[in-house]
């Protein structure tokens, strides 16, 4: 099996070319948990202007843990402004997991406005074929898909390092107040463990309950 490549910014750049001022590099985390929220991060460069990025910088779920603890503060510090939206288990249960994308990545976009980002002559940068974002937006924005932009396109790589160590620490956070589903390790996710847990324990505030019912896994009260 041949070496994964290592992101670049030729994709950035050629948005630049094209007139786009600022990119912003966005990606998900957290879509496919059963627990806690749904996590958009997103990093803005100047594609005519970027500067380096941190060395060893990849997509999240090519990296370690420890790794992607390591790039998540060099990650930020090379961007421009970095953000990171949730949507909650309960929004998620209440409005569906694609509009809950949108929703975080609206959340993300309001941060970086606020931190003086003009998100308003940006090109965003979203990673995959599908625009989850535009429905949830009042005012139309510059989007552009591009299928495993997590991988190939630096930006995007980086908020997929953001996003991933700031959901996993909200994730270490939640085991520590609510412990016995293995949060800290499984992060939320359908482990045999995390089951295990949900049929002994029962479900918490934390679960999507939607989907834990789809598998038939919430405890009845005796």
């Amino acid at each position: 099996m041949s070496p994964v490549a290592d992101p670049t910014l030729r994709h950035e750049r050629a948005l630049g070319r094209a007139g786009a001022e600022l990119v912003i590099g966005v990606d998900e985390v957290g879509r496919g948990a059963l627990a806690g929220p749904v996590a958009v991060g997103m990093c803005v460069i100047d594609p005519r202007r970027p500067g380096v990025f941190p060395v060893g910088l990849r997509d999240s779920k090519l990296l370690s843990e420890a790794r992607r603890e390591v790039l998540a503060p060099l990650a930020s510090a090379w961007v421009r402004a970095s953000a990171v939206g949730l949507a909650s288990a309960e929004e998620v249960d209440r409005l569906g997991i694609i509009a809950c994308l949108g929703l975080a990545g609206k959340r993300a976009l309001g941060q970086l406005h606020a931190a003086g980002t003009d998100v308003l002559r940006s090109v965003v940068l979203l990673d995959g074929s599908h625009d989850w974002l535009s429905p949830s937006l009042t005012t139309p924005l510059s989007i552009t898909t591009r299928v495993k932009a997590d991988r190939d396109c630096a930006s995007v790589a980086a908020a997929s390092v953001v996003a991933k160590v700031h959901r996993d620490r909200l994730m270490i956070e939640l085991d520590n107040v609510t412990p016995g589903y293995g949060w800290a390790s499984n992060k939320g996710y359908g482990s045999s463990a995390h089951f295990d847990a949900i049929e002994l324990l029962g479900a918490t505030d934390h679960h999507r309950r939607t989907w834990l019912k789809s598998e038939r896994m919430i405890a009845q009260p005796s």
